[in-house]
């Protein structure tokens, strides 16, 4: 479980949802989990139909979310909570994240699919997570989820796959 570093900072653990902002949006902390080590998270804004590992794309100027999906252009960033429309949560965009993922393979490329906010590892010119990689092939750590290493990933919708 993922646990705040900064300890000035209190109001909503990383794994919580909230119907009101409990920190300003955009902020952006450290933590670290036992098992994933270090990572960073940004506060936003819920889309419809996030689950924990849900992989979004966020718009820097309002800090609202959308399920990623192909031709998607912006940073990207992992759901830590089930942080639907009207909530705000935490948002992972650094260190070995949890993704939902169909079948894929370890130290391969991450794509975004058909399925709003499940990445894979299947190669689709122009939708190219950069800065991802997956960590463990999918079921790791249960089905449905798959380890990714992440450095404040985005998509560009370059032809380039």
């Amino acid at each position: 479980m993922f646990a705040i570093q900064e300890n000035t900072l209190i109001g909503q653990a990383i794994a919580d949802t909230s119907a009101v902002a409990r920190h300003t949006l955009g902020t952006i902390i450290r933590a670290k989990d036992p098992l994933l080590g270090a990572s960073e998270h940004i506060y936003l804004k819920g889309a419809a139909s996030t689950v924990l590992g849900s992989v979004v794309i966020y718009n820097p100027d309002d800090f609202s979310t959308s399920l990623l999906a192909p031709n998607d252009i912006g940073p990207v960033a992992v759901a830590m909570s089930a942080c639907v429309a009207g909530q705000f949560g935490w948002y992972q965009i650094f260190g070995k994240a949890v993704v939902k993922t169909g079948t894929v393979a370890d130290n391969a490329n991450v794509y975004a699919t058909a399925t709003p906010g499940q990445v894979d590892d299947a190669v689709v010119a122009g939708d190219r997570v950069k800065n991802a990689k997956f960590a463990s092939a999918d079921g790791t750590p249960s089905a449905g989820l798959a380890e990714c290493e992440i450095w404040r990933p985005f998509m560009d919708d370059g032809v380039a796959a």
